[in-house]
């Protein structure tokens, strides 16, 4: 009850005050964590890597772009792979100038080194689309390059992991190697049984267990659980809309939508309750030393991600003089948007807070405390500072306005519409369709066509826009009196609820064509 409503009230004055909603979420637990009841509330590790982890990467890949993707694929695998590991080491070599041993600095170096997907989702929306797609897609995947980073530090730290070049190069190969192969064996198995349901329940049910199976057999063979993930999601999302029935996905839209947005909410606000035990837990440093430590490692973090943008842009360039390579070029500005939203999230705390308590031999892990509490700094500091700061600099950087995705849907309902009436004619004498019916959907194709036309500005036909305008109008007015008689026959007990609940569901498909209001993402 106060998780959701603090994501309540969170949200609604988020939009009212125009701040980013985990800004005032993450404030929000940590004004929580003064109730003297929920301080022993604290972010299990294993509920974020085992379940929230899974579910939110799964839905994340669904709806991402995987053309631009393949367009941008190299600045994503060097900023998932190559950014992660240069962040850890340089974050490793700030923890150990402050006093923090190689192994432990490794640790925490690994832990804040991947941006968050969940808090990049949500803070990066005002961007053009390519810019998120390669934010998101690095954010999906730099989890991976992290895991393994931060397994062999806190394995080589308790005793029980050797470094040498093969051994770490072998992790790297099945982490990403093995995480691809169980993610793709997971999306067929999926498409292959879904051809045997026929109930959208069922249906939607396999895809929620796919990401979990997907993860946990990744897991049982030292896979990237991340990786198996994302790479069945990215399945999945080119699958889908061939094998998937209407309802079933009217349903999954609805269920991961509301699921991504309560789960990605509740993280935030546990993770703003878990910054106040990370200070009451600190004992190897003074506060103020502490915040000293976190300070330089949120600069590094940044400073690197800055560096990055502006040095291996330069390097692509020198070394790739292709006509298509110019084409993806961005400018400085749009470099520093994409410098500043390199926010970290719950799956660094998540990591943080999953080192052992103790050695192998017994003692105490070095700096645990130190770690979670740096961790849990950077995080606020990335989330608060550069969240308040992305507007403006988004305003700064005058990005040119990406109109790609409505140009894109209004060619696609064109093309469709046109197509549907070419193929007309054949498909109604396949189902030997009367020649009056015909000539409705004929007239009805049509109509829709003119107005797709006037409303690009290709063809000059103000009627048209003028006739739908006035359908909309009246047919929301129908509806609603359709709806209030309906549910006046149901006060006077003419018909029962469940009659009421499935003439509703109908006039409410309706009514959302009519308004087109989109699932949001």
């Amino acid at each position: 009850m106060v998780i959701g409503l603090a994501l309540l009230v969170s949200s609604v004055l988020a939009r009212r005050l125009r701040v980013a909603p985990p800004v005032l979420l993450l404030g929000c637990g940590v004004l929580l964590g003064f109730v003297p009841a929920l301080r022993e509330v604290h972010l299990p590790p294993e509920i974020v890597l085992l379940l929230f982890l899974p579910a939110l990467l799964f839905w994340e890949s669904l709806s991402t772009s995987l053309r631009e993707i393949r367009n941008n694929l190299r600045v994503i695998v060097l900023m998932s792979t190559l950014l992660v590991i240069a962040t850890a080491g340089a974050v490793a070599a700030t923890a150990h100038a402050l006093g923090l041993p190689w192994g432990p600095a490794w640790v925490l170096g690994a832990a804040v080194a991947p941006t968050d997907a969940t808090a990049v989702a949500v803070l990066a929306r005002a961007l053009p689309r390519s810019t998120v797609t390669v934010l998101r897609a690095e954010s999906l995947v730099n989890d991976g390059t992290a895991l393994v980073i931060y397994g062999l530090a806190v394995g080589i730290t308790v005793g029980q992991e050797q470094l040498s070049p093969p051994h770490v190069s072998w992790l790297f190969l099945l982490a990403y190697g093995g995480g691809a192969l169980v993610g793709a064996a997971s999306a067929w198995l999926l498409v292959r049984i879904r051809r045997y349901l026929d109930d959208p329940l069922h249906d939607n049910l396999i895809t929620l267990l796919t990401p979990f199976g997907a993860f946990l057999a990744a897991e049982s063979i030292h896979a990237s659980g991340v990786v198996a993930v994302v790479v069945s999601g990215l399945w999945l999302s080119q699958a889908g809309p061939r094998e998937v029935r209407a309802d079933t996905r009217q349903l999954g839209q609805g269920f991961w939508s509301l699921s991504a947005f309560m789960i990605n909410g509740a993280l935030f606000v546990l993770v703003g309750l878990e910054v106040q035990s990370a200070v009451r837990g600190l004992t190897s440093f003074d506060l103020a030393r502490g915040l000293v430590a976190v300070a330089a490692v949120s600069a590094t973090v940044i400073g690197t991600r800055f560096a990055w943008h502006f040095t291996t842009p330069y390097l692509i360039r020198l070394l790739d003089r292709r006509p298509q390579q110019r084409l993806r070029r961005v400018g400085a500005r749009a470099r520093v948007v994409s410098g500043l939203a390199g926010f970290r999230g719950a799956v660094s705390l998540a990591a943080a807070l999953a080192v052992p308590q103790a050695l192998g031999s017994g003692a105490p892990f070095p700096d645990r405390d130190t770690i979670v509490f740096v961790t849990a700094g950077v995080i606020v500091a990335t989330l608060v500072l550069q969240g308040l700061a992305l507007p403006g600099v988004v305003r700064w950087a005058r990005l040119p306005q990406d109109a790609a995705m409505e140009q894109e849907r209004h060619l696609a309902d064109r093309v469709a519409t046109e197509s549907a009436l070419a193929a007309l004619p054949q498909l109604a004498a396949d189902l030997d369709t009367d020649p009056q019916v015909v000539d409705r959907l004929r007239r009805e194709s049509e109509k829709r066509l003119r107005l797709l036309r006037a409303t690009r500005g290709e063809a000059d036909d103000e009627p048209a826009l003028r006739y739908d305008e006035q359908y909309t109008a009246l047919r929301l007015a129908v509806l609603a009196h359709k709806r209030a008689t309906v549910v006046a026959l149901r006060d006077e007990r003419r018909i029962d609820d469940d009659v009421l609940r499935q003439v509703q569901s109908r006039l409410d498909i309706e009514e959302i064509r009519l308004t087109r209001r989109e699932t949001p993402d």
